[in-house]
């Protein structure tokens, strides 16, 4: 008898976790990392506080159930290492650039291809045109969700000259973002260095960059204008767009119940605005800092765009498709959406 009742509370007990799922493990919160400086909901680098606002909103939603952790400034690990640990599951979340993961996926440059995008009334079309329905179905079968769809508009900053049009670039050192953006530099006469935004500072502090190219909040959250005297806007207009989109781990996604994954899906969506509007405000913003700090500020015109664009489809744009029948295909229903 005494065995019967032993074996009946430790399935009654066991229930609960059957019946609740993730529930259960509430205790265990999904990590979500990125490079940038962390803040908090409210103020900070708008990537920190969209990460913090997503966790607070599907926690609400899930009614705790979901719990998350977010570690800023790549405090749980690497910046680079962020795309494969959530290819293998062992990371859940992270706010990440897609291009840093061209190494890997090569159509995912597109994330950052020179002159391809210039708005964000532009940009905010991908998602549903087919070459987002195209990066979303490719990155899926990478093992990544796409959560929420991120754009940034970027300028430049430079400790030595400033960098409006492609022959400024001649014989500057300069970090540009991407290999396709790193190809444009190189056709323009440039050096390029390949690193990510939280190294920047260091490289201008030292010489080892003449000039940085990155979004407007990184150009701010950085505090790259301590090292720089002149600034290129992307405000109003500009050639280089990131796309910096929230990801998931499909492999944590695919565990969770439904209504859980709902939840996820329904609020990334919600950010996207909060997303849009903050980094316009920030390519506003970026100027004044840059002016108060003592620098020079200069904003890019239609005759500015066309040399950059031109030049891409040269080179980047052209490289790019060469390298498989699977780039030309997403780059031409990129140029779709021009």
């Amino acid at each position: 008898m005494t065995t019967r009742r032993s074996i009946l509370q430790a399935a009654l007990a066991a229930a609960p976790l059957l019946l609740f799922g993730r529930q259960a493990f509430a205790a265990e919160p999904l990590k979500i990392s990125h490079q940038f400086p962390g803040g908090t909901i409210d103020s900070g680098d708008f990537r920190d506080r969209l990460c913090r606002k997503f966790a607070q909103e599907v926690e609400a939603r899930t009614k705790g159930a979901l719990k998350f952790q977010i570690y800023p400034g790549s405090s749980l690990m690497k910046t680079n290492a962020q795309f494969s640990a959530m290819r293998k599951g062992a990371l859940d979340m992270s706010l990440y650039p897609m291009p840093y993961a061209g190494g890997e996926v090569p159509e995912l440059n597109l994330g950052l291809m020179p002159g391809l995008v210039t708005s964000y009334e532009q940009a905010a079309t991908w998602k549903n045109a087919e070459i987002g329905k195209a990066l979303t179905e490719l990155l899926l079968e990478k093992g990544i969700v796409i959560v929420s769809w991120i754009w940034q508009a970027g300028g430049v900053a430079s400790r030595t000259a400033p960098l409006v049009n492609p022959e400024d670039a001649k014989g500057l050192k300069v970090r540009g973002g991407s290999k396709e953006m790193d190809m444009i530099l190189k056709a323009a006469g440039a050096s390029v260095l390949t690193l990510p935004s939280n190294e920047i500072y260091a490289a201008m502090q030292t010489g080892a960059a003449d000039a940085a190219m990155t979004s407007s909040t990184s150009l701010i959250s950085f505090r790259l204008e301590e090292v720089s005297k002149h600034l290129t806007t992307g405000r109003g207009k500009a050639y280089w767009f990131m796309a910096e989109p929230l990801m998931m781990a499909k492999s944590v996604f695919d565990k969770l119940p439904k209504e859980q994954q709902q939840a996820i899906m329904q609020v990334g969506v919600e950010m996207e605005k909060f997303g849009t509007e903050q980094a316009k405000v920030d390519d506003k913003q970026v100027a004044d800092i840059y002016l108060k700090a003592g620098a020079k500020v200069y904003d890019l015109d239609d005759k500015a765009i066309k040399k950059w664009q031109a030049l891409a489809r040269d080179t980047a744009w052209k490289d790019f498709a060469e390298k498989s029948p699977n780039c030309a295909r997403l780059l031409k229903l990129a140029e779709k959406t021009l």
